[in-house]
């Protein structure tokens, strides 16, 4: 009998367990067909490692953070030869169907990997809510909820303190946790990788609130914005090619300092924002995609990703979700300067 494989492959993210837990109830109990899960994502076919998974082995993981496969930033093209080097292992775990779960870079090799003639389906995970194809991911609305919650507790000890204080979210190219948090938290400032700032505006944004007798501001800044030096220093790579990003609020902290009199801190959430329970939103996503993604798998549909669609999951082309990243909307961040001081 033929198995579907299923796999998580990049950073970790709210939901993971939910969606295996989807695809191995749907895959089972509906379609009557066994599921493999490879260890460590594309680690676990290049290595071998894989284990059998039944309704048993997912039972009491839906509301658990991370995931109980395992991730890694291991490619099948940086690491090893694609297809070519993997068909052996798929061969003998039986698994002539295989899901992966995962971000741009994930979901990209699993697109080339189709092309080679492997029966894929892509489910689509990131925090950064950045996949083109989809209104929303799985993971985005968790971190954006554990940055909010981080700016009401940090907006307090702006106000008892006076001070300017400037929390950094995950947002490589994309600022939908900044801006989804920062209008939640009610930021005097949101700087995001798809709209250039100008440090004078921002100050001048917190003198004017100090005049009205506001002595405090909150800026939300997304990782992935231009170091206000425009410094082009070569920064280290993962295996997917992606820059690891991080610490840019300590460059503009200072110099709003200077150019406002006031005292300014930062506050990197980094990967708090990615570990934890998922919210009830994200279970219920992240479960819908993957009973889909199993029922696509069953019905050998190949090439595609399970994508949420206004209300509606549905199956596109890998090809149309690898072929770009959805920057946030002009129409979002527009509200968001409505109140921005």
């Amino acid at each position: 009998m033929s198995r579907i494989g299923v796999l998580t492959g990049g950073g970790d993210c709210p939901g993971l367990n939910a969606v295996i837990r989807a695809v191995v109830g749907r895959s089972v109990e509906h379609n009557n067909i066994e599921v493999v899960g490879f260890r460590n994502g594309w680690a676990g076919i290049l290595d071998a490692d894989w284990v059998a998974l039944d309704r048993d082995s997912v039972r009491g993981i839906l509301g658990k953070g991370g995931t109980i496969l395992g991730s890694s930033r291991r490619d099948p093209y940086v690491h090893a030869g694609g297809l070519a080097d993997m068909q052996a292992n798929l061969d003998a775990a039986g698994v002539d169907r295989l899901i992966v779960i995962g971000g741009d870079g994930t979901l990209k090799s699993a697109m080339r990997l189709g092309h080679e003639g492997l029966n894929v389906i892509g489910v689509p995970k990131t925090i950064d809510n950045d996949i083109a194809g989809t209104d929303m991911t799985f993971g985005f609305d968790t971190a954006s909820q554990i940055a909010t919650d981080a700016i009401d507790r940090i907006t307090t000890t702006a106000e008892a303190h006076n001070r300017v204080m400037l929390v950094e979210v995950m947002g490589r190219t994309q600022g939908w946790i900044a801006i989804q948090a920062g209008i939640a938290g009610g930021a005097d400032a949101i700087l995001i990788p798809e709209v250039p700032y100008d440090l004078s505006e921002i100050a001048e944004t917190v003198n004017r609130r100090t005049e009205r007798g506001c002595n405090y501001s909150l800026v939300v800044v997304a990782e992935g914005v231009e170091s206000p030096s425009k410094n082009e220093q070569e920064l280290p790579v993962d295996a997917y090619g992606f820059k690891r990003l991080g610490g840019v609020a300590y460059e503009i902290a200072p110099l709003l300092e200077d150019m406002t009199g006031m005292e300014a801190r930062v506050t990197v959430l980094g990967y708090i924002q990615r570990g934890g329970t998922p919210t009830s939103f994200d279970r219920v996503l992240a479960t819908r995609l993957g009973a889909s993604a199993a029922d696509l798998a069953a019905a050998r549909t190949t090439g595609v990703m399970a994508a949420l669609r206004g209300t509606d999951i549905v199956a596109i082309p890998l090809e149309e979700a690898c072929a770009s990243t959805r920057p946030v909307d002009p129409r979002l961040y527009d509200v968001a300067k409505t109140f921005f001081g």
